[in-house]
């Protein structure tokens, strides 16, 4: 029989918003189409502004970009040719092996041959023959021609190919030579052509792997692509708004896709909330009125909170103080407010527009399975059973499991990854880059010091160079040559210092911190008006990396203190808010234990298709735990509230735990499988980086949508009893964010050997908890 009873005037922003979207649908829909359109028109207009290099990386490194930014001194992608007599040479620099020598009339042919080959492809500017430069080895075996391209730096990739071609000319002509190509161009080119396939593909992989599950957990076509259309909707809407914001914080194609990702999530994630309640209050026998008002009440209010405590998980990233990491968290904070927008205000609407409608394409056999398998999942409630007869137990096997799967991350190694930790042997230009820094310690990717001065032909600025560039070597920083580039125009000059220690990160940041504390000191450092920051990809990594390792701590303090504290004004009870807290933390624990052991140790990396590494990239622990902790906060809020709900309706609690459980299991099961089949799209890519972070994230997800929400948090909870609702007299000034809307009782939900008598004890007592 339809419960036609009216509710309540519709108490919160969610019941209000929902009620108001169900009677105004066209305006409602007519808003939102309008929403996104003017957001992309807008955003398109406006053009997006990406970080620029000086402000990708802090510290001295971003002010070496800035400086030569500010003196219009461009940034030529280089090149280096590498010439080498196939014997090559041992460790200690002897030769092995017979071989020819830069001496030998047949080495300089090859010499001239690549010289001639590169310059007639009318690509290039500064060439350079390893006799003039004295790029050439101890042990005469291998030299290097270095180049610049022409044009534009971050478009020299789409020009170096005839370059290629005629250094692959003159390898064919000299088949008793290696002759290999590395660059920033080169470099670039090979790692668009060997992964940005593999990125294209696994974003345009999202949508179809998302709407296949949503297919099944429906069994209707329209109601599966009802989340779909409302994630991608977002995601355009805040394409556009991001674009408008990117002159103000600026983005790039990283925070892009990470986007991406996250609102197809969230965006799926909100919509089976409202979706699944509204069908089943339906399946109860209300009518389609008041199911849309229930739902509105309910898991409208749920998303509400999700999605503010996800954002300012995300909002975390903006305190690293590091472009990439404000881009992305950024972006993700706007798509998670927008599509936490759209389903509470056009999702009711399209709903009650649809009416029936939203069963429309049923699958077959599927659809009619979905209708007479219920709202409860059995599955779940089998599960429930022995957790809820032996709490302890259960709570001690599955935190100590989760606790054992953490225990790896004590010794996490964290590294920006070498060219051979995150491509392998697969890359030609990888091979090359080994073979040039085997020859040439550092040469390969020297530090660069950019000297600013009043006047830099000044003699005491002259003199402080030319110490320099002696100190380096003197000091043992650098074996040379020491190359030294003046702008006078600009009064600025470029110095380039191959490392000692090379590609060997370790050593090579040792060379680094002398030029650093040592070096520049007593040369250009003792010369008033001389700034002299020292950059290069080392210099970069060390000064990511001090960046990101100040900015954990204040991070992790603020997205878990407003977590804790969104919870505790949403839930009313410092218990939820302190074992929401410590859930989620277990996992992601639990997630970093695991990236620990696949990647670093390698255990179990061939069931992944991973390398074991010997470390894990060092951006992702703090990507990882802002992500992660938003979206599991994103199911605890959901069966939290459903929880709750059913305990203010005058259930037990153990009673209410099994009846949020087993009623939320099937929406939270279906959005945690779409979330590690994307995630895991990004752990099949070649990258080892991304593989790292697809496997981290499909981890986490697993274990907080299974032994989190279906093990932990029903044991923790039964244990509790109604300690779960206990909120000190003094918190009870905090701002209430619970406006529950007024639920009819439920009939109890009991499990098999339970009892079905409510105690009076168990009873709430009062209304609001």
């Amino acid at each position: 029989m339809a419960d036609t009873g009216r509710l309540e005037r519709p108490r919160g922003i969610a019941a209000r918003a929902g009620s108001w979207s169900a009677r105004h649908r066209w305006a409602a829909v007519g808003g939102w189409v309008l929403l996104v359109i003017l957001a992309l028109a807008v955003g398109s207009m406006t053009g997006r502004v990406d970080v620029t290099d000086s402000e990708q990386v802090p510290g001295e490194s971003g002010r070496v970009s800035k400086i030569l930014d500010e003196a219009g001194i461009d940034d030529a992608a280089g090149e280096t040719v590498l010439i080498q007599a196939k014997g090559g040479q041992t460790n200690d620099g002897q030769a092995k092996g017979g071989g020819l020598t830069a001496d030998d009339p047949a080495f300089r042919k090859a010499v001239d041959a690549v010289m001639a080959g590169v310059r007639d492809t009318g690509q290039v500017t500064a060439l350079r023959s390893p006799y003039e430069t004295k790029t050439i080895s101890a042990d005469r075996r291998s030299a290097l021609v270095q180049f610049e391209m022409r044009g534009d730096a971050e478009k020299a990739a789409d020009h170096i190919q005839p370059v290629l071609d005629a250094v692959d000319q003159a390898r064919d002509g000299h088949q008793d030579l290696r002759i290999e190509e590395f660059g920033d161009a080169s470099g670039q080119k090979a790692f668009d052509d060997a992964f940005g396939d593999d990125f294209t593909q696994a974003e345009y992989s999202a949508l179809p792997v998302a709407l296949g599950i949503l297919l099944i957990v429906f069994g209707a076509l329209v109601a599966a692509l009802l989340p779909v259309l409302l994630a991608m909707t977002a995601f355009l809407a805040t394409t556009g708004l991001v674009a408008v914001v990117s002159h103000w914080v600026h983005m790039s194609d990283t925070a892009n896709s990470v986007m991406l990702l996250v609102g197809l999530a969230v965006g799926v994630d909100y919509c089976l909330f409202y979706l699944r309640r509204e069908r089943e209050e339906r399946a109860a026998g209300r009518d389609a009125q008041t199911a849309l008002r229930v739902a509105a009440a309910t898991s409208g209010r749920a998303i509400l909170v999700s999605g503010v405590t996800v954002i300012v998980a995300m909002a975390g990233m903006l305190f690293t103080g590091i472009a990439e990491f404000k881009a992305m968290g950024l972006a993700t904070l706007m798509v998670v407010a927008v599509a936490m927008v759209g389903s509470v205000t056009v999702l009711p609407a399209l709903l009650s527009l649809l009416g029936e409608r939203v069963e429309k394409g049923r699958v077959p056999f599927l659809g009619r399975a979905k209708r007479r398998g219920g709202t409860e999942s059995r599955v779940w409630r089998a599960v429930l059973r022995p957790v809820l007869r032996r709490p302890k137990l259960s709570l001690a096997l599955a935190g100590g499991a989760l606790i054992a799967l953490a225990v790896p991350a004590v010794g996490m190694n964290t590294a920006n990854l070498t060219m051979d930790q995150e491509f392998g042997d697969r890359l030609p230009v990888v091979t090359a880059y080994n073979h040039i820094d085997e020859a040439f310690p550092g040469g390969s990717d020297p530090a660069r010091v950019v000297v600013k001065a009043d006047d830099i032909d000044a003699a005491p600025v002259r003199d402080a160079l030319a110490r320099f560039r002696t100190e380096a070597v003197a000091k043992g920083a650098s074996k040379g040559p020491v190359e030294v580039t003046v702008h006078h125009k600009q009064n600025v000059a470029v110095v380039e210092v191959p490392l000692i220690g090379g590609s060997d990160e370790g050593k090579a940041e040792k060379s680094l911190d002398v030029l650093r504390n040592e070096v520049r000191p007593a040369t250009l450092g003792a010369v008033d008006g001389v700034d002299a920051p020292i950059g290069g990809s080392t210099a970069s990594s060390k000064d990511f990396n001090d960046k990101l390792g100040s900015a954990v701590t204040p991070v992790f303090a603020f997205v878990v203190v407003f977590a804790f504290l969104l919870m505790l004004m949403s839930f009313r009870s410092l218990t939820i808010a302190v074992t929401s807290i410590v859930l989620n933390l277990l996992s992601v624990g639990a997630a970093y234990g695991i990236l620990t052991a696949v990647f670093q140790h390698g255990w179990g990396a061939g069931l992944v298709g991973a390398e074991g590494v010997g470390a894990i990239v060092s951006w992702l622990p703090l990507f990882l735990f802002v992500i992660l902790f938003g979206l599991s906060m994103d199911y605890h809020v959901f069966v939290v509230s459903r929880i709750r709900e059913a305990r203010l309706a005058g259930r037990t609690t153990k009673d209410a735990v099994v009846h949020g459980v087993v009623t939320t299991a099937g929406v939270v099961t279906s959005a945690a499988v779409i979330m590690v089949a994307v995630f895991s799209i990004f752990g099949t890519l070649s990258m080892q980086s991304m593989k790292q972070m697809g496997v981290g994230l499909a981890a986490a997800v697993l274990i907080d949508a299974t032994v989190i929400r279906g093990v932990l948090l029903p044991a923790v909870m039964s244990l509790l009893g109604e300690r779960n609702w206990y909120l000190p007299k003094w918190l009870g000034w905090l701002p209430d964010l619970a406006h529950d809307e007024p639920a009819p009782a439920q009939r109890p939900t009991v499990l098999v050997g339970a009892s079905p008598r409510l105690e009076a004890d168990e009873r709430p007592r009062h209304a609001r908890v």
